[in-house]
């Protein structure tokens, strides 16, 4: 019964290191200047990719890192890198210049898609913090189908989650208006720098044998 409840406290860890929470304001910021359709298919595609990309790594995380020769260092210092340039946009103002007129309607589809993917699939949700997690409790797993179900049932949970936190949670922070989301969309823009910038020392210390 004990280990019962070890492999059960993965639940509450994986939805931690995910933060739908935390992450909801980017995902507004992100999204904001989107009609409720495209919309709705960003919120479909990035917690698929969150469910994806996690079930993928918990199961074959090690021999993918093995196969192409790269560490999770590597992907903190790529991750990092890649946050880095979405805040750049946040902070310029271009993500919120999106639009879904007909003049630039392919465009900004084809930017749909891509925001769907990165940054609010990877590495926002489904991040080095998350991917590691998921790979060290199926690590540490061995052949015990329990504890290897409860790390699939944990990312299945939070994926879930994610879905109605990015559903509903909107509402509250759409009370903030036009003004109040492009204001909150610069500042998050110097939080998420912040994060990717940590996010490459994280990689570069770990790299170095430090971390």
């Amino acid at each position: 019964m004990i280990d019962l409840y070890v492999y059960l406290a993965v639940i509450p860890s994986v939805f931690a290191i995910v933060d739908p929470i935390g992450t909801l304001p980017f995902y507004v910021a992100l999204t904001n200047g989107f009609n409720d359709e495209d919309r709705d298919v960003i919120l479909h595609r990035s917690v698929l990719v969150l469910g994806g990309v996690l079930t993928l790594f918990a199961l074959a995380g090690f021999v993918i890192f093995h196969a192409f020769g790269f560490t999770l260092a590597a992907f903190e210092i790529a991750g990092g890198i890649l946050l880095f340039m979405v805040a750049y946009d946040m902070l310029r103002g271009e993500v919120a210049r999106v639009r879904l007129s007909p003049q630039d309607r392919e465009e900004a589809i084809a930017r749909r898609d891509e925001l769907s993917v990165v940054p609010l699939g990877i590495p926002l949700l489904a991040g080095p913090g998350a991917i590691s997690t998921v790979m060290i409790y199926e690590g540490n797993a061995g052949y015990d189908p329990l504890a290897i179900l409860a790390t699939i049932v944990a990312i299945a949970i939070t994926t879930v989650a994610t879905f109605f936190v990015f559903r509903y949670g909107p509402r509250i922070l759409n009370a903030l208006g036009r003004v109040g989301v492009m204001a909150l969309t610069r500042v998050l823009g110097l939080v998420l720098a912040a994060v990717g910038v940590q996010f490459v020392v994280n990689g570069i210390l770990a790299s170095f044998g430090h971390a």
